[in-house]
């Protein structure tokens, strides 16, 4: 056994994916002394960045665009800008249209305000109007309530209702975005490229057909000022930076650790037994696994109170997988529209294939009936025009990532085979758009669908990338939790607020309970929902 696993330590962080990395390194340089464990040889959860092409071309199998992760509390604590470098491209997201025309939405708010204007001057007055508001929402409260532990829901909306940014978040967050997108827009092409900015990642009807959006991602969809980036060389290099920061700090990373279970003694997490009965003890345990993996395997269902294990068993998993198609190219993808907007062969996430919003309901209700969507559309973007690094000089990289079920009904097909011919559709209707998308332009390809990641990152259970549904029970007040109902045991997790997806937030949240509980001053300044709503209603009353 490694001498790491001899000894006894203050805290044991199970998982080295980004929460685990970032809670780790918070904890490290608080001068705890921290193990870090995983199951895996190496790190980074959906930082994943792989030569599964061709050698010198790299693909981000997993996360692709980070939302504004260099304005993100832990990337500006630890320091990160010295070890990693982030691009945010002038333009975000672009949508081509068969008759040659294109939507682009920028950085710069006069540029896309006359984007949208060749399409809907009502819409573009519509954008210009709530952008000023989204963006001052955006500023006060979505993101300091990202980074913070929610407040209890009838004390947050109370806290909201002193102020009119705080009861416009509140009337908008409280419907459905696919309404509001609706009610808002009066050209479809608008509303389908705001769906695709509403929902993440591009799952489409998918996120936005909640009841609720209580995280206010509609806002998102009119603020310019944050927004997605792209990080230089790969995702994994923010998994390597983060690593080295927690190295730097006196942290000690074990890998290919297998864990049995958590130790629970006298009714306390003491430490964790690995397969081959060996024990290492800490003060504390927290994991950042998938809930199930966590509380049923790890702990045990025999140890956990009923309403917990109540809050366990109904715990949701998206409905869908992703099927993604990696392409190491000759050409970046060009665009027919580019003769009516050039800008579009440069925006960071383009929406492909969707034509009308009955398009889109049709390509939903495939994949929530299980079958394989009859309408090919897809999220894409030029990642190596954007960034030169991620493919050899000259040559370029994209991807393609398309809602699918899980286990999609293909009849007696194989499912290699369906899968082959499932990208050779996708290559077919990038065509129609991107006419130099052709066999001859495609230097490699590499599918990686649902079967496949679940296999190596068995956290997204169900294919589930954010490791829990966005559903409004599951979010804010309604998430998982930090605490568990075992003293000294943490989830750290994307089950906590704010959910899946790179934020970072479960970890740096978890970190400042995890320093309070242990009576360690934190050194640096946790961010506080409630300090930052009175803030608001202070200066607001002050105006």
């Amino acid at each position: 056994m490694p001498g790491a696993l001899q000894k006894t330590y203050d805290g044991i962080v199970i998982g080295a994916g980004h929460h685990g990395l970032i809670l780790a390194s918070y904890l490290a340089r608080a001068g705890l002394d921290i193990l870090l464990v995983e199951r895996r040889l190496t790190y980074g959860g959906g930082l994943c960045t792989r030569e599964v092409t061709l050698p010198g071309f790299y693909h981000n199998l997993h996360s692709i665009n980070h939302f504004h992760i260099t304005e993100a509390p832990w990337f500006k604590d630890l320091g990160l800008e010295a070890r990693v470098t982030y691009i945010t491209p002038r333009y975000e997201f672009g949508q081509a249209h068969r008759d040659g025309t294109a939507l682009v939405l920028g950085r710069d708010l006069e540029e896309s305000v006359a984007n949208i204007a060749r399409f809907s001057s009502r819409d573009a007055k519509t954008f210009r109007d709530w952008n000023q508001k989204a963006e001052a929402i955006t500023r006060e409260i979505f993101l300091p309530e990202r980074y913070a532990e929610p407040l209890p829901k009838a004390e947050r909306e109370a806290l909201l209702s002193r102020t009119s940014l705080g009861r416009d978040f509140l009337a908008i967050s409280n419907r459905q975005p696919l309404d509001v997108v609706q009610e808002l827009f009066e050209n479809e092409r608008v509303r389908l490229l705001f769906l695709f900015k509403v929902s993440l990642f591009g799952t489409w009807l998918v996120d936005t057909l909640s009841k609720t959006s209580p995280m206010g991602s509609v806002i998102r969809a009119f603020d310019l000022e944050s927004g997605y980036q792209l990080c230089r060389g790969g995702s994994f290099n923010l998994a390597r930076a983060l690593m080295e920061t927690f190295i730097a700090a006196g942290g000690t990373f074990e890998p290919q650790v297998q864990i049995a279970h958590i130790i629970i003694e006298n009714g306390r997490a003491t430490g964790i037994e690995l397969m081959d009965g060996s024990v290492v003890r800490a003060r504390f345990i927290a994991s950042t696994l998938d809930v199930h993996q966590t509380f049923e395997r790890l702990v045990g269902r025999n140890q956990l109170p009923s309403a917990f294990l109540k809050k366990l068993d109904d715990f949701e998993y998206t409905k869908w997988s992703l099927f993604g198609l990696h392409l190491a190219l000759n050409e970046s993808p060009r665009f027919a529209a580019e003769s009516y907007d050039p800008n579009i062969n440069r925006t960071l996430k383009w929406s492909i294939g969707a034509e009308t919003m009955q398009d889109l309901f049709s390509a939903h209700q495939d994949v929530m009936a299980g079958r394989v969507p009859a309408i090919v559309q897809f999220g894409s973007g030029p990642l190596s025009l954007l960034d030169p690094t991620q493919a050899p000089p000259g040559k370029h990289t994209t991807y393609c990532w398309h809602v699918m079920p899980l286990d999609p009904d293909i009849g007696t097909m194989d499912y290699d085979a369906w899968k082959e011919e499932f990208a050779d559709r996708i290559i077919e209707v990038f065509a129609r758009y991107c006419p130099n998308m052709t066999n001859k332009n495609i230097l490699g390809r590499y599918i990686y669908t649902g079967r496949d990641y679940v296999q190596e990152l068995i956290n997204m259970r169900e294919g589930d990338i954010f490791m829990g549904a966005f559903n409004a029970e599951q979010v804010m007040y309604n998430h998982f939790g930090y605490r568990s109902p075992i003293p000294n045991l943490y989830n750290a997790g994307s089950a906590a607020h704010p959910g899946g997806a790179i934020s970072g937030g479960a970890g740096y949240i978890s970190a400042g309970i995890i320093v309070r509980d242990l009576g360690v001053k934190p050194w640096w300044t946790p961010r506080d929902a409630r300090r930052a709503l009175e803030e608001l209603s202070r200066r607001e009353r002050a105006a």
